[in-house]
């Protein structure tokens, strides 16, 4: 899928960036907020819609809508390219298919270390009982 024809959908916001910067910071709104509603977009189809409302569960509002921001640059253009980008990358992400994984069994190594090391807890724990004579 083509992220970048979802760019009529979105909306942006600017506000006064948080941190240190002194009289800059204080004065300029240079953080850019990217808003994207995902349930009311008519640029994407139903089923479009349900691979993003299920791979971005954790980071939609409850009214359906994705809130990224960006507010490192100085200026709120930067800024802005850098939100739309990142925007992009998560789209393009939640549409990637995941691999299937693939089932591995334990290295014989491996398995040998494990039993090694029971053997071990085992002669621990059996030093530990009172001998009788």
């Amino acid at each position: 899928m083509d992220a970048t024809r979802l760019q009529p959908d979105l909306h942006f916001q600017f506000a006064r960036s948080g941190g240190a910067g002194g009289q800059h910071v204080n004065k300029v709104a240079t953080k850019a907020e990217l808003r994207f509603n995902v349930r009311q977009s008519t640029l994407l189809t139903d089923e479009e819609r349900n691979v993003l409302e299920e791979k971005l569960a954790n980071k939609l509002t409850t009214d359906g809508e994705l809130v990224l921001t960006h507010q490192t640059e100085r200026t709120q253009l930067a800024n802005k390219e850098k939100v739309t980008l990142k925007f992009y990358r998560l789209i393009e992400k939640a549409f990637e298919p995941t691999k299937p994984r693939k089932a591995t069994k334990p290295s014989k190594a491996s398995i040998e270390e494990r039993i090694a090391g029971k053997k071990r807890k085992s002669d621990v724990k059996a030093s530990r009982k009172r001998i009788d004579y």
